[in-house]
């Protein structure tokens, strides 16, 4: 890997990486490649959406490199600490006080369109801008005269050359250091909208469709053996169910990252071996995950403690033939934005596209009695089909709810309202493998 690696780059810039790379061993080079990988797992914790099959193998293949005999033989660590914007701050006092101004707030929030006029989006972005202005004003530091300014992160020279020639400056806040952070940060609210928004929708949809104690036309009752349901609730325990697995989904989505970090952490530990086994899903590398487990435990908690009496089991499977290890755990709960974003946006478009043209009117007239009608017909088929304990290491534990709901996805083409969801432009739950999701 660290040969094709080193092609690669000095194929794209033979000038700058030819004596470095083909006249110095792959040790003289570990602060290239740690880099390397570092940046490539960054970017996936970033987006969940790329790098859908090879992140699984740069995981494995840095998971066997942090063995005692394997990091002997290319007499290096591949494995650093992923960047944050805390690893940045943390040394530098200024970098501190910037974290808990006010104006870094201003900055760092999302401009929404909605509902607002072209003016007020501008006013907006104007003062978003004045505030980092502001905040590079306040906070920017130059290098000491007669030194260069530090070079940009991910320098192609400065990698090769195994770091910066003056580490004491590598904490300087610079006003690009200062664009970094602020970026970062909108980055992360951006991840935590695009991730959290669908879980909230469809709370909101429960909620305000459904009650608990009325079920009226739409019961959300289910019953062992029927419509393919492993579960048996009334309308208020599956009201309850359904509410809970939400609100655990949106806590765990608000943490993604943390459960990230955790992820990694317990994967690349060299003190933490696995063992492959046939866990009925082919060959599976089996090992314990006891932060991921930890911090799982902790927003399950969290969320028992506020909803109250708990439906169903509060197992969490980790090291086990359901979850083998850490990976198959966090690559589970990326796919809820891609299951609940979908389903949000056809809901949503289903009143525009009726309204859009007299023959889709006729059609949704005629076959499903109104839009309004279909609307409900869907979601009452999720909030029972999708939490009913279906699927093939299904239940009613915190994994299994997750296994119906794909369960559920897996058989969206066989039901009568199908046709509805393409006529919102409906592609899939997947996402896309080249382009990302929404595409």
């Amino acid at each position: 890997v660290c040969a094709t690696l080193a092609g690669l780059v000095v194929a794209n810039n033979f000038d700058v990486a030819r004596r470095p790379l083909m006249e110095r061993s792959f040790a003289d080079n570990h602060y290239f490649f740690r880099m390397v990988f570092e940046i490539g797992r960054r970017y996936k914790i970033l987006n969940p959406d790329k790098l859908r099959g090879s992140y699984g193998k740069l995981i494995h293949m840095l998971q066997d490199s942090v063995k005692g005999e394997v990091e002997r033989q290319l007499d290096f660590n591949c494995v650093g600490s992923v960047k944050t914007v805390w690893s940045v701050a943390k040394g530098n006092p200024k970098a501190l006080a910037m974290l808990q101004d006010p104006l870094l707030t201003i900055a760092t929030k999302e401009i929404y369109t909605d509902g607002k006029s072209r003016a007020e989006v501008a006013l907006e972005s104007k003062d978003k801008a004045e505030a980092l202005v502001e905040l590079k004003r306040k906070y920017a530091e130059k290098p000491p005269d007669g030194a260069a300014a530090p070079k940009a992160a991910g320098d192609l020279g400065e990698a090769l050359r195994g770091g910066p020639k003056r580490p004491e400056l590598e904490g300087l806040l610079t006003e690009e250091r200062i664009e970094t952070i602020v970026a970062s940060i909108s980055d992360y609210f951006a991840f935590l909208r695009f991730n959290r928004e669908p879980v909230d929708r469809m709370i909101g949809f429960l909620r305000h469709y459904f009650n608990p104690k009325d079920p009226g036309k739409w019961g959300l009752d289910i019953y062992n053996g029927r419509g393919g349901s492993c579960l048996s609730h009334s309308h208020k325990t599956q009201y309850t169910f359904v509410l809970q697995s939400l609100l655990l989904w949106r806590e765990i989505m608000g943490n993604m990252f943390y459960l990230w970090q955790m992820t990694e952490e317990d994967l690349l530990d060299e003190n933490s071996t696995y063992r492959l086994c046939d866990t009925g899903q082919g060959l599976n590398r089996v090992q314990h995950a006891p932060r991921v487990s930890r911090a799982m435990h902790q927003i399950l908690h969290k969320v028992q403690s506020e909803v109250g009496n708990w439906v169903g089991l509060s197992v969490v499977h980790l090291g086990d033939r359901d979850v083998p290890n850490a990976l198959v755990f966090i690559d589970k709960y990326t796919q809820v934005p891609r299951i609940l974003g979908p389903l949000v946006r056809t809901l949503d478009k289903l009143p525009e596209v009726y309204a859009s043209s007299p023959a889709i009117k006729d059609y949704i007239d005629s076959e499903f009695r109104g839009v309004e009608v279909v609307r409900m017909a869907i979601m009452q088929d999720f909030f029972r089909h999708g939490f009913d304990g279906s699927g093939d290491d299904g239940g009613s534990c915190v994994d299994g709810r997750l296994t119906s709901c794909w369960n559920w996805c897996s058989q969206i083409e066989k039901k009568a309202y199908f046709p509805c969801f393409l006529l919102t432009g409906f592609t899939g739950f997947d996402g896309g493998f080249s382009t990302g999701l929404g595409s």
